[in-house]
């Protein structure tokens, strides 16, 4: 046994890893290992080896967190105006030139990048996450009238066009919570929550969370009723466990693989929305930056002749997050999702 063990080649214990989850519909119980080599640990050497998702994974976490940290590096608030700068072009002193106000283009784009970061971070996490999974786990296991419940829920809602139930959403609610939280500011003396676009942040994020988990909760759903029937969640049914137990020890860590290769591949989808929105008016308001304000106001045939670095700085800068989100998409399914090896 052990001769044939040593002559198998080097590639073996990846292929009966690769092999062990086809079995078993390409969920690998958390416990299973190869030759001290666990599925994780093998899907993230793969990852690990693809040098162009490394570059789009490094490329995204300097603009994230050049966008988080946006006041600390940006050399120009963005509201800072210099009309002796208007549409001036790219120079030492604003690399990225001016806008119509002489404000630094440089500085618009991070801060447009920042409101970008925020609002997919929070949708994602609230939306796709947190909801998505978390109803998905539940119709999954439960079945009966909670699966037909959540099912249907999402059914209706995803018949219609999100950004139509989206616009309802915002032009029923913003109204009254800007009214509601002006008198707020104006009984404190705060004055920052409207000025810095937090609560647009935040109905846009909900907006987005709201109308965004249907997806993620369809995938988890079969995941779960694959996982359900295995023998490792019948033994912990036997054994007596409860079913919050059986759901967050047994189930949801053997489910991850697919929901970190669908949450990587929909990272550019919830980025787009965002700028969708900002595009057509609804999303963060001015004076905050948004980049799909900025291509919505400079998107002229004009400024295109005239002035380019107006429109070319904020594509360039969408392009470049949306192709790296693509990349490291797809090298993460190709890592993680045994049926893609």
């Amino acid at each position: 046994m052990s001769r044939n063990r040593a002559n198998e080649p080097a590639d073996a214990t990846p292929a009966r890893a690769s092999i062990a989850a086809e079995s078993s519909g390409g969920v690998i119980p958390e416990g299973i290992l190869a030759d001290g080599h666990s599925y994780w640990g093998l899907s993230v050497r793969r990852l690990l080896r693809k040098k162009l998702a490394m570059l789009c994974l490094s490329l995204i976490i300097l603009m994230y967190g050049g966008a988080l940290l946006s006041p600390l590096i940006t050399p120009y608030e963005y509201t800072a105006q210099d009309l002796s700068q208007s549409r001036a072009g790219p120079s030492l002193a604003h690399p990225f030139g001016a806008d119509r106000l002489g404000r630094d283009m440089l500085t618009r784009v991070i801060y447009g990048l920042r409101t970008t970061v925020i609002i997919t971070i929070v949708s994602l996490m609230g939306g796709t996450l947190v909801l998505g999974v978390a109803l998905g786990l539940l119709s999954g296991y439960m079945g009966r009238w909670v699966d037909s419940i959540i099912m249907r829920t999402g059914e209706v809602t995803s018949s219609f066009p999100d950004i139509i139930l989206i616009l309802i959403f915002v032009a029923a609610l913003k109204p009254r919570l800007v009214d509601a939280v002006q008198g707020f500011e104006d009984a404190t003396g705060i004055d920052w929550i409207i000025r810095l676009g937090l609560l647009d942040y935040a109905i846009i994020s909900v907006a987005l969370s709201i109308f965004g988990w249907f997806g993620m909760a369809r995938l988890v759903r079969g995941q779960v009723l694959q996982a359900r029937e295995s023998q490792y969640t019948e033994a912990a049914l036997v054994m007596g466990a409860s079913t919050a137990r059986i759901l967050r020890v047994h189930i949801l860590p053997n489910i991850l693989s697919p929901l970190i290769v669908s949450v990587s591949a929909g990272l550019a989808g919830v980025a787009g929305s965002e700028l969708v929105l900002s595009w057509i008016g609804i999303g963060v308001q001015p004076p905050v930056p948004s980049l799909g304000r900025m291509m919505f106001e400079n998107g002229s045939i004009n400024v295109i002749r005239n002035e380019p670095h107006l429109i070319l700085f904020p594509i360039g800068t969408v392009t470049l997050l949306f192709f790296c989100f693509n990349i490291l998409g797809d090298a993460v399914n190709d890592a993680f999702n045994p049926r893609a090896r």
